[in-house]
C-alpha cells in the first residue's frame, strides 16, 4: 500500500512542478523556473526508487519528504516565504523529522527483528537521534561550501543562521527519536 501512495505522490508531485516549470519559463522567470525543474527530478526520486527497486519506505518518511518538498520548494523558493524569516527554522525542524524517520527506516533494514528485542531502547534512541543530528551538519556543509566555493548566500545570517538550523533539526530529531524509544519501550 504504502509503494502505490509513494507512486501517487511522486506523480502528483512531479506534474504540478512540470506545469510550474512551463508556466514560469513562459514567463521568463527563469529562477522559479529552474525551481521547478529541480521540484521535478527531487518528486521523481521516491517514484524511481519504489518502481525500479524493492525497497519500501515508512509512510511517515514518504509524507514528510513530500511535505518538505512542498515547503522548500514551492512555498519557500517559489512563493518566496523565506522571506518570513521563520520559515527556513520550520523546514529545518521537519527535515530533522525525517531523517529521524530515515534513521528508522535504516535501523529497521540493519538489525534483525528478532535481535530487536534485545536492543536497548535508550540505543534505538541515540542511533535515531545521532542519525538526524548528523543529517543536519553534512546540510549545514552543504551550505557552507556552497557559499565559500560559488559565492552563494544559502547561509543569510552566517554563524546565528547555522545555529538556528542545527537546534531546529535537533529538536526535530529529537521528538522522532524519543517517540520511537518510547513505542520500542512499550513494545517490550
Amino acid at each position: 500500500m504504502s509503494r502505490k501512495i509513494t507512486i501517487a505522490l511522486s506523480l502528483v508531485y512531479v506534474l504540478f512542478m512540470a506545469i510550474l516549470a512551463f508556466v514560469y519559463k513562459t514567463d521568463d522567470e527563469d529562477f522559479k523556473s529552474l525551481v521547478a525543474i529541480g521540484g521535478i527530478v527531487c518528486g521523481a526520486i521516491p517514484f524511481l526508487l519504489a518502481f525500479f527497486t524493492k525497497l519500501q519506505f515508512n509512510l511517515p518518511l514518504i509524507i514528510f519528504y513530500f511535505v518538505f518538498l512542498f515547503g522548500s520548494q514551492y512555498l519557500g523558493s517559489i512563493r518566496g516565504w523565506y522571506g518570513l524569516g521563520w520559515w527556513d527554522t520550520f523546514l529545518h525542524l521537519i527535515s530533522g523529522a525525517i531523517l529521524a524517520f530515515a534513521g528508522i527506516a535504516l535501523y529497521e533494514r540493519l538489525v534483525h527483528r528478532d535481535a530487536g528485542r534485545e536492543i536497548s531502547s535508550w540505543f534505538i534512541f541515540l542511533f535515531i537521534f545521532s542519525f538526524a543530528v548528523f543529517g543536519g551538519v553534512v546540510w549545514e556543509v552543504y551550505e557552507f561550501s556552497s557559499d565559500q566555493l560559488f559565492d552563494m548566500t544559502l547561509q543569510g545570517g552566517g554563524n546565528k543562521d547555522t545555529m538556528v538550523d542545527l537546534i531546529a533539526d535537533t529538536i526535530g530529531g529529537f521528538v522522532i527519536a524519543i517517540g520511537s524509544a518510547v513505542r520500542t519501550r512499550l513494545k517490550k
